[in-house]
């Protein structure tokens, strides 16, 4: 089954217009809003915490979710008008049924119809909820070069991990029978840390997954056991010194890599192995992926740092037969968004114009609000 929208990805976007949307974009850490005009741009930013476990950590999972609506209601203006949601969850694209958020509500999965519950709340507002990973790679497949791509890959670590594909050539983001695609971050995953094997907790409960080595989060708690391992080696690095000094904990990271820290190297080898295992596989798997972009904000923390540990990764043990014999075919295809290059803002202004516009390439379930 796949999610069909009819924007600029491969070429112009009928039936946008000129009009303006509010537009939110909802992270683990923050909810950020604007105003999005298609030949306007964004104005009217804005920016304050998401109301997420972490922030309130004695608050039930119900607690949270109307404080997540009275947030989202709150961004709109009170005359209304069309709102696109880029919301950070695993969510129904077919209905925007929201069915977990580690970063957001933690080990809960009960499933939330998100959407119905802004319509309730705020009737006079045309509401339209993707997924925020969608949303990014909406706003990075409009964009002119990349119009004779096949397909692209996006893939964002933050708070979370997560990503998503779409073919360029149809508009299409394929979703399975639960309307899901690309939930990467809770994929069964390996690490090591000075040679030995670790094992962590993800936020949505389970031991094991992607998102508990490799998420910011994840990386904070592998950086807690490299400590732990370590002993003096810990005492007398950089990245120590930096902590130890009062520096958050990724700027302290970024310094000491560098500064070419061996243990921040070490650290920083353990938590992208695994990202490196799954692009493996998604390159090996399909072949028409011209590009697979990285964004989020451990992949902008860490700059040039976190591709070039990739690629080592890549180089290293790269794809059977591929690697050898045409080495440059994977290094061509990795690459960094550069800063509002995909931009969930920007997204889910496209998804929910497309989605308004009624199109006949977009599905009644697109048009009826969620849009991916």
């Amino acid at each position: 089954m796949s999610t069909v929208i009819t924007t600029t990805v491969g070429g112009s976007s009928p039936g946008t217009g000129s009009r303006a949307v509010t537009v939110i974009d909802v992270g683990g850490s923050h909810l950020r809003r604007a105003r999005w005009e298609p030949t306007e741009g964004l104005t009217g930013r804005g920016q304050e915490p998401s109301p997420s476990f972490r922030r309130h950590p004695g608050a039930t999972a119900g607690e949270l979710r109307a404080r997540m609506v009275d947030a989202l209601c709150a961004a709109v203006p009170a005359d209304g008008g069309t709102a696109g949601v880029s919301f950070g969850a695993a969510l129904d694209a077919r209905s925007g049924t929201v069915y977990a958020s580690a970063p957001l509500w933690g080990a809960h999965s009960e499933p939330f119809d998100l959407l119905a519950a802004l319509r309730a709340r705020r009737p006079d507002v045309g509401w339209h909820v993707v997924n925020d990973v969608t949303a990014a790679l909406l706003h990075l497949a409009s964009a002119p070069r990349r119009k004779t791509h096949r397909k692209v890959l996006l893939a964002t670590v933050s708070t979370g991990i997560a990503c998503r594909t779409l073919d360029v050539r149809t508009g299409a983001i394929p979703v399975d029978g639960a309307g899901l695609q690309g939930e990467i971050g809770h994929l069964p995953a390996t690490a090591t840390l000075l040679g030995e094997p670790v094992e962590l907790l993800c936020d949505c409960g389970a031991a094991g997954h992607l998102a508990a080595y490799a998420s910011g989060p994840g990386i904070r708690n592998m950086a807690t056991e490299l400590r732990d391992r370590a002993g003096r080696q810990w005492s007398r690095s950089r990245l120590s010194t930096e902590l130890d000094g009062g520096a958050a904990f990724e700027d302290a990271f970024r310094t000491a890599l560098d500064m070419d820290d061996p243990l921040a190297g070490e650290l920083l080898t353990a938590v992208t192995r695994p990202v490196a295992d799954t692009l493996r596989t998604a390159l090996c798997l399909d072949p028409e992926i011209d590009e697979a972009a990285l964004t989020g904000g451990v992949v902008f923390g860490l700059a040039g740092h976190y591709r070039r540990a990739l690629m080592d990764h890549l180089t290293r043990q790269g794809l059977y037969l591929t690697g050898e014999i045409t080495p440059q075919w994977v290094e061509q295809r990795i690459t960094v968004c550069k800063p509002g290059e995909a931009d969930g803002l920007i997204g889910a202004g496209i998804a929910a114009l497309a989605a308004e516009a009624a199109l006949p390439s977009v599905p009644l379930d697109a048009q009826s609000g969620e849009g991916q």
